[in-house]
């Protein structure tokens, strides 16, 4: 089991270059960027809140581009795996976002990951033209169109959302046949998606997230299909990450603040204290 972190890359926090030179020297595999193109402001101005009702911390609205993110951590780096934790995919064009994910695999040297989602925030999504209720087919759509795109000389993709004959699109990614796909998620269809254009599942910790990872296991067998899990918002609990470890995780990912440098350093502190206690060191 490796180790990572997420973090909400803002404009006012520790930059992604000088971040991911701290993760890759300090040991840990993977560090993934957040999206949110923008966020909708709510009548009134009031604080915006998200799905369950609570209050958005500001750094929802101050992150920069997670591509934009990756590549600057890439490029500071020589081994760290760099990625997005999650890209909204339903709101990018598929053409573009394609040549997105395959510029920056080919130009960190094959160290992207592509973690997706479908979004949460109806109004963001109405901004870019979906309709809320189709997102998750709108997704599925858009990724098998990318992978048509990653994997053809002459790409052609025909659906209800995604449509283009023939196309040429350079580079490839550098991992063949694409960069891992790390679905997230955690609604009752969550396997059906991963299974169906994943490489790995890609929830956050919570009550009852462990107790799932069986079933993708045994529906992964059942297909022929190698998944993994990446467990983000593990917390720096080594009861927690035993839990993980037991359940087969491959990797724990706990979330950096979007803070200066020292509020960065002790989070990471706690969470390898954690690691270090999980394995007796």
């Amino acid at each position: 089991m490796d180790s990572g972190f997420g973090y909400f890359a803002t404009d006012d926090a520790v930059r992604p270059d000088v971040l991911a030179r701290l993760v890759e020297q300090r040991g840990h595999t993977a560090l993934l960027f957040t999206e949110h193109t923008h966020i909708p402001v709510p009548p009134g101005g009031q604080t915006p809140k998200d799905e369950w009702g609570g209050d958005l911390p500001r750094r929802y609205w101050h992150t920069y581009d997670p591509f934009v993110a990756s590549m600057a951590a890439g490029a500071a780096t020589t081994r760290l795996r760099v990625g997005t934790g999650i890209c909204l995919v339903p709101e990018h064009e598929p053409l573009g976002l394609a040549k997105t994910v395959a510029s920056v695999d080919n130009l960190t040297g094959g160290r992207f990951e592509f973690g997706i989602g479908a979004g949460w925030n109806r109004e963001e999504l109405r901004h870019h033209g979906v309709d809320p209720a189709r997102r998750f087919a709108v997704m599925r759509e858009r990724v098998q169109a990318m992978q048509e795109i990653w994997t053809r000389d002459e790409a052609e993709f025909h659906g209800d959302f995604v449509s283009f004959d023939p196309v040429w699109s350079w580079p490839k990614p550098a991992q063949r046949p694409y960069p891992p796909i790390l679905v997230g998620g955690a609604g009752p269809r969550v396997f059906d998606r991963v299974l169906a254009y994943g490489d790995a599942w890609l929830p956050n910790y919570g009550p009852g997230i462990l107790d799932r990872v069986p079933e993708l296991f045994r529906r992964a067998e059942e297909a022929g299909r190698d998944i993994a899990v990446v467990m983000l918002s593990t917390p720096a609990d080594p009861g927690a990450l035993e839990q993980c470890e037991k359940a087969g995780v491959a990797r724990v990912m706990a979330w950096l603040p979007s803070a200066g440098y020292d509020w960065v350093q002790r989070a990471m502190d706690a969470f390898e204290n954690a690691l270090a206690d999980l394995h007796g060191e």
